[in-house]
């Protein structure tokens, strides 16, 4: 396959990346650890760890998890928020010769069960807060062994704030402090780890049926590191020498976007993450980044737009910010807009999914105004477009994206009949997703096919009536679906949050109708004072139709 979009990459990125330069993450640890020892590596409400620190503590906790007996390959659970317990708990299971299964510290019971019983966890860290969730579960997982993390008098409820609680006790754990005091009477022996080994499984959200583990093996984490690093370095040429580079660490690292964009990548590069344990306090968020000059700014659309509508948010100063980068979900037009006019940086737009460790494609570092893409391919990397049975098709056809690369997961945990579906036959993973490549290798998403409207047998993308709506300045968010239509088999309904309390269903039909085809204007308003999301503030359209039925 031609890569034809390589005469289009900026000055000094590779084609490709040496996939080889490290057989594992450890490799990549140790090295960033012995050449930055002296930097911050992360900072959590006012306290910081250095790489020296990092590296002695992950070392520890890596030597107490050996003493358990744990193998190689063992399965550890990681259930916390942002707090520097976090990083350091990822890389000590990496080093011990473990796969980390990171989980969402607001799983109910239910999700919980499913992810500890499905990896075949054999030990958990946990912020002692959420104890109370793993102690219904407990009996019914294979979990050993529990290390709980002091939350420092607080935890995260349900809506995400920070309160104060009891603190919930389980049978046989120990503190976080114990077992790091205990690794450090112990020698860490270096496992046999290499390329093809399973550093993390990460669980999908489960959108399309049960919840299941994406396989990410320590060749497609590196892979994804250095790619990423190849294709930003021009957007931070001009770091002055032995300046850290700040990465706002919004979301949450238990996702994949945070877990490679934020924490891996500013090991790479010996820089800082900013770790914001609650980024829906967006009131405490702008406090904290008026008190730094960041460089590097990962997130969300949705997290981008509740930002720029507070009324400080205009006090922070960003004149050091070199990229930022919006994932997860699709980049508005007037949210990249509005970001530039406030912060004077271009939103890029990254694309990838957790099968994918996450990045495919990207916008270009060095592009001055928001492009509507999802940009190139990454080095080493190779998009095609095809239809349902595989073909690829012309360029300028609508068709499901399929990537192809180092940092493509070799599978699903133990579900083959899940991976042969999402896999081509030549090696292509199925994203599910709807685009168009043009001549110059620039792909731009439709949507996804599940969320397709059709009205009268015309397709509908959710995408670009989001994009009108949320063009109206009353409107704050919005969230399109398809709702049965007796004439139209379809008809397109529209989930309003009202920016201007005094929006009305009509006026935002009319503005609608100024720039959309008759048929893709929606028939139906609703306002809500918000919308459902995941856990790094997707809105999630499966909700709005299940409640719609």
């Amino acid at each position: 396959m031609e890569r034809f979009w390589l005469q289009n990459y900026p000055d000094g990125v590779p084609a490709d990346i040496d996939v080889d330069q490290f057989p594992s993450l450890i490799e990549m640890f140790e090295e960033s650890f012995a050449k930055f020892g002296d930097r911050k590596a992360a900072i959590c409400m006012d306290k910081a760890i250095t790489y020296r620190e990092l590296d002695e503590m992950s070392a520890a906790i890596a030597a107490y998890l050996q003493s358990k007996g744990l193998a190689k390959g063992s399965r550890v659970a990681v259930m916390m928020p942002n707090v520097l317990q976090n990083p350091i708990t990822g890389a000590a299971a990496l080093r011990a010769g473990c796969a980390v299964v990171n989980v969402n510290p607001l799983y109910t019971p239910r999700e919980l069960e499913h992810q500890l019983k499905d990896s075949g966890a054999e030990a958990i860290f946990i912020l002692e807060n959420f104890a109370a969730t793993l102690g219904k579960v407990l009996p019914r997982t294979n979990v050993k062994h529990i290390v709980v993390v002091s939350s420092m008098g607080g935890r995260l409820d349900p809506k995400g704030y920070l309160v104060k609680s009891p603190v919930h006790s389980l049978p046989d754990a120990v503190s976080f402090n114990d077992a790091l005091s205990t690794g450090r009477e112990m020698k860490l022996k270096r496992p046999d780890i290499g390329p093809n080994d399973v550093a993390f499984l990460q669980y999908t959200g489960g959108t399309t049926g049960v919840s299941k583990g994406a396989t990410l093996l320590h060749r497609n984490m590196v892979a994804n590191v250095l790619q990423i690093s190849a294709w930003s370095a021009p957007a931070f040429r001009s770091l002055p020498a032995g300046e850290s580079l700040l990465t706002v660490c919004a979301l949450p690292l238990y996702h994949i976007f945070a877990l490679t964009v934020c924490f891996l990548f500013s090991v790479r590069r010996g820089g800082i993450n900013l770790l914001i344990v609650d980024p829906r306090d967006i009131d405490g968020l702008v406090r904290e980044l008026r008190r730094y000059r960041v460089h590097s700014f990962p997130a969300v659309n949705t997290l981008f737009n509740a930002l720029l509508h507070h009324p400080d948010f205009k006090n922070v100063d960003f004149s050091e910010l070199r990229m930022t980068i919006g994932g997860g979900m699709a980049v508005q037009k007037v949210v990249a807009d509005k970001w530039l006019a406030v912060t004077g940086c271009v939103l890029s737009e990254g694309y990838g999914l957790s099968e994918t460790s996450p990045t495919l494609t990207t916008t270009l570092p060095n592009m001055t105004e928001f492009s509507g893409t999802i940009g190139l391919p990454l080095p080493s990397t190779y998009i095609s477009i095809r239809d349902d049975e595989g073909n690829e098709l012309p360029i300028g056809e609508a068709g499901e994206i399929c990537g192809k690369g180092p940092q493509v997961m070799p599978g699903y945990w133990n579900r083959p009949d899940e991976t042969a579906r999402v896999m081509t036959s030549d090696g292509f993973f199925r994203t599910g997703d709807v685009g168009v490549m043009s001549a110059d290798g620039f792909t731009r998403i439709v949507d996804r096919k599940k969320d397709m409207i059709i009205v009268s047998g015309f397709n509908v993308y959710p995408n670009e009536v989001e994009a009108v709506i949320s063009g109206h300045p009353g409107v704050l968010e919005c969230a399109a679906i398809g709702v049965p239509d007796p004439k139209s088999t379809e008809a397109v309904k529209v989930f309003v949050v009202r920016h201007d309390p005094q929006l009305t269903a009509e006026e935002l039909v009319n503005f609608a109708g100024t720039q959309l085809t008759a048929y893709k204007v929606p028939k139906q308003i609703e306002f809500r004072s918000e919308l459902p999301k995941s856990n790094v503030g997707k809105i999630l359209r499966r909700e709005l139709r299940s409640g719609a039925q």
